[in-house]
């Protein structure tokens, strides 16, 4: 997929997004894939980054209206769903899969009916690292089944996250991708960032990842 100066590239999504963006600076990208895909573009284009720490996906639908849909963003990307889960562990905040997906379809749905815009979703992931955190799977499993479901049904391109980091993590360690098990280390975001590229490469054929 080519961009132009033209063309403005949103991400949203929880902490694995925002990675210390400065939410004063509209312009601030934060350390992690967003940045790193802002400075693969092979053309040039606006990039945004509306990552919030700690957001679940109702967080994410009660802010969109702000900070998607009145940007007039050219593309969307939207990584949502391990706090979902993570709550319920930690917390005991449960978010039942099917009002988790209905909450994703409706902000894709406001998105193609507002912006006409093209969608990508990333799957949300795990690489265990700590006490009890394989047990997690139970929830997120079927989450990450939704959000693909979702998506696909919505014409978006799905960004296969999970599969790509569990693939480096056979050959790096998960320690090496993801030290807390959620959160990417600096090589675990350029994963991401290499695996959203190649997603949009596929888009129009084009390859955009040489510089990663």
């Amino acid at each position: 997929m080519r961009f132009t100066r033209d063309d403005r590239l949103l991400f949203i999504g929880d902490s694995v997004t925002d990675t210390g963006r400065d939410r004063r600076d509209p312009t601030s990208l934060g350390d992690g894939y967003v940045r790193m895909i802002a400075e693969a573009l092979p053309s040039p284009a606006t990039v945004v980054n509306k990552g919030c720490d700690g957001d679940r996906v109702h967080d994410l639908e009660a802010r969109w209206a702000t900070d998607v849909l009145a940007l007039t963003p050219s593309v969307v990307t939207v990584l949502i769903g391990i706090n979902d889960t993570w709550r319920r562990y930690d917390r005991g905040l449960l978010s039942p899969v099917p009002e988790f997906e209905a909450s994703l379809a409706r902000v894709l749905t406001v998105t193609e009916e507002r912006c006409g815009a093209p969608l990508f979703v990333m799957t949300p992931f795990l690489l265990p690292a700590g006490p009890g955190q394989e047990t997690w799977f139970e929830d997120l499993a079927p989450r990450i089944d939704a959000v693909v479901r979702t998506a696909t049904a919505h014409g978006a391109t799905v960004v296969r996250t999970d599969l790509a980091l569990a693939r480096a993590a056979e050959v790096y360690g998960a320690a090496a991708i993801a030290p807390d098990g959620v959160h990417p280390s600096p090589l675990g975001h350029r994963v991401v960032a290499r695996t959203w590229l190649a997603a949009a490469a596929t888009v129009r054929g084009r390859t955009s990842s040489e510089r990663l």
